[in-house]
């Protein structure tokens, strides 16, 4: 099986928002919804301040907690290329998933990020890739991702990777590893 992932370069983004909006389209969330998120940081004082931003959604790790613990099946991994997928229809709104991931959100009962795998299913990349003007999204095979820009540090703005083995390579500011 293949693991699809996204690659995000922490340096260039601007956080203008549009990878955030264009999931909000293509989902037809509700104001307020977020399947993806972008979080600004800032600190240090004058004369050395410092900021970055982290657009996230769905790691799609290669050990989802958020499938394990789905009591009904509405959250899988697909088998074709590792994407977790939700079932709305078969979901009842227990939340456990919530428990094990903060990347799930409330949509109608609950919702996430899938990679776009309609899209993904066309040969397609997910709406928020297509949608970076800054082109600091990119999606494919993780290992490919890994060989090409390395792997990820642990930062301090994310869980210990260790724990789900997500399926996101990062090109970290530097100010996101202190």
């Amino acid at each position: 099986m293949a693991q699809m992932g996204f690659y995000y370069d922490m340096t260039a983004c601007i956080a203008c928002k549009t990878c955030q909006v264009a999931c909000n389209d293509k989902n037809d969330l509700k104001v307020g919804t977020l399947f993806r998120r972008v979080h600004t940081f800032e600190g240090g004082k004058f004369p050395k301040p410092w900021v970055y931003h982290l657009s996230i959604a769905c790691n799609h790790c290669a050990e989802p907690r958020c499938v394990q613990n789905c009591p009904t099946g509405a959250l899988s991994k697909r088998e074709k290329d590792g994407l977790v997928v939700h079932d709305k229809d078969a979901c009842i709104g227990c939340r456990y998933c919530t428990w094990a991931c903060p990347f799930i959100e409330e949509a109608g009962r609950i919702g996430k990020c899938t990679g776009c795998a309609d899209l993904v299913d066309r040969g397609q990349n997910p709406a928020c890739v297509d949608a970076c003007g800054m082109r600091v999204l990119e999606f494919g095979e993780v290992e490919a991702l890994r060989q090409k820009y390395g792997d990820s540090p642990n930062l301090v703005v994310l869980p210990d990777p260790g724990i789900t083995t997500p399926s996101l390579v990062i090109k970290p500011n530097l100010q996101a590893l202190k």
